[in-house]
């Protein structure tokens, strides 16, 4: 994969449940990361002493981070409304020149900041609640 431009990896937030997504506004950053945990099956029996893993088991998960400044009330307002009351809607990240991932993630995190002479900001951690889809672009 060629060089990209990081404002071109977005973080998508389906606003009414109708499937139509929206950037979230004013993120600066934004980051994903996938994990598979692992199942040890190593024996006695094992090759030459060497670990062995058993193929398709342990959880996967996803977690997208991002930072950025106020700039639209209507995804900073659905943001907050997610994170209190604990919804799980679907969100999109596309990687530019890779795909698209989607959806089902709880807002885990939510931290504002602010300094006397500067802009607002804020920061939103998401966890994935279920299957996520991935769409090569």
């Amino acid at each position: 994969m060629a060089a990209q431009n990081g404002k071109d990896l977005l973080v998508k937030l389906d606003l009414t449940g109708s499937g139509q997504f929206e950037t979230i506004a004013g993120l600066r950053a934004t980051r994903i990361s996938f994990n598979a945990e692992t199942v040890d099956v190593t024996s006695l029996e094992s090759q030459g002493g060497w670990r062995e893993l058993l193929a398709g088991a342990g959880v996967k998960s996803a977690a997208i981070s991002g930072s950025g400044v106020f700039k639209d009330a209507a995804t900073d307002e659905r943001a907050r409304q997610i994170f209190f009351d604990g919804e799980v809607p679907d969100f999109q990240v596309i990687i530019p020149a890779f795909g698209v991932v989607q959806g089902p993630f709880m807002i885990t995190s939510v931290e504002y900041a602010g300094t006397y002479n500067g802009e607002a900001t804020y920061e939103v951690s998401m966890a994935s609640a279920g299957v996520l889809s991935f769409t090569a672009l």
